[in-house]
């Protein structure tokens, strides 16, 4: 459905009021060259989805300085934030704004079209100065300091609602009846911008910002909707994105049988019989081979409610299974929901019986895998201590062996050693006793050799008293000279003997 281009983004009962379009001094075509167009949409596509175009501000149209004559000429007192990383839920936001949320009017959280996990938030604040000043504060700065993210903020020239789809009727209210302020659905008080900002979610459902920062989910209250969508899914063997099935009891998920048929084979493996398929969210039970579901979701509201199968009037009156006692009805509705009841806590019973000897049944083989490893790893363990032994046992017997050849070389060396050092005592003493015996020989020449000397010195002093003339001399002289010559032949003998 095409609606004309407006400046209000209709989502149920609330509306984000946004302030006309200003012309630039330049004319259309030099604020056309300073813009750029985002599509973007919003509400739960199970529902209903909003979509719109909004009229961006480029970064060229922005200096780097910080004061205010730099910003673009025709701006609103409205920024959008591109690129908030679907992590980051209303409460973190809030939180990052700081200080400033006390100046926000109101916050819109809206998808873009062509950005993949983010999203992005319009902020209408109460004056200029303020939205020039969380320009200058927030612009590229990071959202946190464990991120690489940074905040792009760009001033929002227009906003212009193109169409809506959905099962319920989001029609503008006329303006002739009066029309109810919404309530916040946490503190049940009037929706008023003078109170307080008001927060828009992704599900276009609104609170009070102070309401919506204590929630710390990235669903919405109300509805829980996540504006985190999980990611395509795929089968986990062929990786098809078609005709996907998904394990209600592990989560596997596998193709169906118009495919490979993983997700039949995973059930004969693991006997997980029961199988959700993604597209209808319908459960499949392989052992009964049928669906088992009750409950269906409401095309109306997106709430689960109970399938219907008993028959009703039909407009030629037949196939009536409806009684008109109340009170019957209403035991046969009790009856129905017990035997329901009964038939889920016997399913549940018995799949959990299943898992336990499932579980039990990998528990075993977990346990013996781990006793063949521990096995395994103890005999290469003992097979390399016992290498380590061997070689160093070898070791040992080379190093004896060497010793042993030594000590027997040495064992040789000494006999040889002790034969030669016999041999030169015995010599030795050859040759002492040879040395003794011509010592003793020379002494006795020597004595016979000085008896002769002896024996030529008293001759020779007879002659000479023989031939000498006697002459009378005194007493004292002769005494005297009797002393000499005694002490003359003395010398003689001395000297002799010496020679």
């Amino acid at each position: 459905m095409m609606m004309p281009s407006t400046s209000t983004i209709i989502a149920g009962d609330e509306s984000l009021v946004l302030p006309p379009p200003v012309a630039s001094v330049s004319g259309e075509s030099s604020l056309s060259d300073m813009t750029q167009t985002v599509h973007f949409s919003s509400g739960n596509p199970r529902i209903g989805e909003t979509r719109g175009v909004m009229h961006l501000f480029s970064d060229d149209a922005v200096s780097s300085s910080s004061s205010s004559s730099n910003l673009p000429i025709g701006r609103n007192p409205l920024v959008c934030v591109l690129g908030v990383p679907n992590h980051m839920t209303y409460a973190d936001f809030c939180q990052f704004c700081g200080s400033f949320i006390h100046h926000i009017l109101e916050m819109r959280t809206v998808r873009n079209d062509d950005i993949e996990n983010r999203y992005s938030i319009l902020i209408r604040f109460d004056s200029q100065e303020s939205t020039d000043t969380f320009f200058h504060h927030f612009r590229g700065k990071q959202f946190n300091s464990l991120e690489e993210d940074l905040c792009r903020l760009l001033f929002t020239l227009d906003v212009q609602f193109t169409g809506y789809s959905g099962s319920i009727d989001h029609t503008q209210p006329s303006a002739a009846g009066p029309i109810e302020q919404p309530t916040c659905p946490v503190c049940l008080e009037r929706l008023d911008q003078d109170t307080g900002g008001i927060l828009t979610t992704m599900c276009n459902h609104s609170f009070h910002c102070s309401c919506i920062s204590n929630w710390p989910d990235s669903s919405c209250p109300v509805c829980r909707y996540c504006q985190q969508q999980p990611e395509n899914s795929v089968c986990c063997v062929c990786k098809t994105t078609e005709n996907l099935w998904m394990c209600v009891i592990c989560g596997v998920v596998g193709c169906g049988r118009y495919k490979e048929g993983h997700a039949r084979r995973h059930w004969e493996e693991t006997e997980h019989c029961y199988s959700l398929e993604l597209e209808t969210q319908r459960v499949w039970d392989y052992a009964g081979d049928n669906y088992v579901h009750r409950l269906i979701q409401s095309k109306t509201d997106g709430k689960l409610v109970e399938l219907n199968f008993h028959g009703s009037l039909s407009k030629d009156g037949c196939g009536s299974c409806e009684y008109s006692d109340s009170g019957m009805t209403d035991a046969l509705l009790n009856s129905k929901v017990d035997m329901i009841i009964s038939e889920y806590n016997e399913l549940l019973q018995a799949q959990l019986e299943n898992q336990k000897q499932y579980f039990k049944k990998l528990l075993q083989n977990v346990k013996e895998e781990t006793e063949q490893k521990v096995s395994e790893a103890a005999s290469k363990a003992i097979s390399q201590r016992l290498q380590k032994l061997q070689t160093r046992f070898d070791r040992c017997v080379k190093e004896k062996q060497f010793l042993e050849d030594l000590n027997e070389n040495l064992v040789k060396n000494k006999d040889v050693w002790s034969t030669k050092i016999t041999e030169m005592e015995e010599r030795e003493k050859k040759e002492v006793w040879a040395k003794d015996e011509k010592i003793q020989g020379l002494e006795e020449q020597l004595g016979k050799l000085m008896a002769q000397m002896d024996g030529e010195s008293e001759v020779s002093q007879t002659k000479e008293v023989q031939d000498a003339t006697v002459l009378p001399v005194s007493t004292t002289n002769t005494s005297s000279s009797g002393s000499g010559n005694g002490i003359h032949a003395n010398k003689q003998k001395s000297n002799r003997r010496k020679g």
